[in-house]
């Protein structure tokens, strides 16, 4: 008899959800199951800008050799492309963080892909014309420095639970850096195998990295905002923004800064002065470098996917590590910058791309961690700014080279990232944020 009522009573209750369940209630419910099962991944449409955009600013690196070789331009103009792409990057990088902060990740990042795709065609265009590819450097630079910032932060917020199920704790770190990393590889060897073998060496590559670069953009449009908007800004002075009150933290100080130079450092080091070296050995230079600079980016890249089964944000385990893969690469490359081979340069090529490697990935985790909503992009400013010193390293070795030896400089080199190593580790598990586990 119970079991009759209870019956009775569940009918009742579905005949009057069902009832109640009307057409507009049904659709609704439909629409949020949908969306429940449906992942949000927004990020990858990001992550696909940034790396076009990375692409477009690395894939000059090899083209120098060409440059070089066809007499075009003079040796110091050539150099000052470095300069004026840097220049450009740092700018850029200052003010798209807190621009970023302020008004948006999507209003600062959405017109990056745009201006590397200017960039590549000045380029092309301008390959006999000094202010049209000085040009062309200096805006690809400015768009760098927005994707760096703008689309790294982006990508941070992206990577949660709420429009990423699949997201984890260091997700953003790691799907930030892969991008940059993946660009910068991909856009150097491509250059360089084109500029080799392709027809049109000056122009194809360039043209090439200009049609993705629109198809980046236009798949930025559908990604949703997860900063405020502009009528919503925060309050006070843009000059205000400038000042990140996190970059005084000590662990900022003490831990993610003394990594810093050494990301592009390496990395500098390891595709821009060494295939320099072993140029006249080499049937291919041209090739050779873009060999060279890929595989120590590439290098890079396929660590930063397993590197955090090995850290912690409960010390500095990255940082060191990449510190001392540092010290190990700076100190083979004096060795082989006196004793020249081939082999010796990508052996180089993948201990300094393990160092960049890791630097970028534990700095930034580092940087997330530490970092709140409101001052995200201007510490990452901050970060990316300084591993952009490093990326001075070839130039001030060669303007020194008349004074001092290879060897004798990337020795120097070694101690510095040793001493370095010192400083890390003696912070490794002080001053961490109130909730070190948690990177989001």
């Amino acid at each position: 008899m119970t079991q009759h009522h209870e019956q009775s009573d569940n009918s009742s209750r579905n005949n009057n959800a069902a009832a109640h369940d009307t057409p507009q209630n049904a659709s609704q419910h439909t629409t949020t199951a949908k969306q429940q099962r449906r992942p949000k991944n927004y990020w990858i449409l990001v992550a696909f800008a940034v790396f076009i955009v990375a692409w477009g600013g690395n894939e000059f690196t090899p083209m120098m050799v060409f440059y070089r070789q066809e007499h075009v331009f003079g040796a110091v103009f050539v150099e000052s492309l470095l300069a004026c792409y840097a220049a450009g990057i740092a700018i850029s990088l200052l003010l798209s963080g807190p621009l970023s902060d302020r008004f948006g990740r999507k209003i600062v990042m959405l017109p990056a892909p745009l201006i590397a795709l200017v960039a590549s065609l000045l380029i092309a265009v301008g390959e006999v014309n000094e202010p049209l590819i000085f040009t062309g450097r200096v805006l690809s630079g400015i768009a760098i420095g927005s994707a760096m910032t703008a689309g790294g932060s982006w990508i941070k917020e992206l990577s949660n639970p709420r429009l990423d199920p699949s997201a984890r704790p260091n997700s953003g770190a790691k799907r930030a850096t892969m991008s940059l990393t993946g660009g910068f590889a991909l856009g150097a060897a491509l250059a360089g195998s084109l500029a080799e073998w392709g027809p049109a060496p000056g122009q194809t590559t360039y043209v090439i990295h200009a049609i993705l670069a629109a198809v980046a953009m236009f798949g930025l449009l559908s990604v949703p905002e997860t900063r405020q908007s502009a009528h919503l800004k925060v309050k006070g002075s843009l000059w205000s923004d400038l000042l990140v009150p996190t970059a005084r933290h000590p662990r900022f100080l003490l831990v993610v800064l003394p990594i810093a130079p050494w990301v592009f450092g390496s990395a500098g080091v390891a595709y821009a002065i060494m295939p320099s070296l072993a140029q006249k050995g080499v049937e291919y230079p041209i090739a050779f470098s873009a060999l060279v600079t890929a595989l120590s980016l590439a290098t890079g890249f396929i660590v930063q996917q397993f590197v955090h089964l090995y850290t912690s944000p409960r010390d500095a385990r990255g940082p060191q590590l990449g510190l001392v893969l540092a010290f190990i690469g700076m100190a083979l490359a004096a060795y082989v910058s006196e004793n020249v081979t081939s082999w010796g340069v990508l052996a180089v090529a993948i201990i300094l791309g393990l160092a960049y490697g890791i630097c970028l990935i534990s700095g930034l985790g580092e940087v997330q961690r530490l970092a709140g909503p409101d001052d995200l992009g201007g510490l990452t400013a901050i970060f990316y700014t300084v591993t952009y010193i490093g990326f001075f390293f070839p130039m001030i070795l060669r303007r020194l080279n008349d004074w001092f030896t290879y060897p004798m400089m990337l020795g120097f080199g070694a101690v510095m990232a040793a001493l370095f190593f010192v400083v890390v580790t003696a912070n490794s598990k002080k001053f961490l944020p109130e909730n070190p586990q948690d990177s989001q």
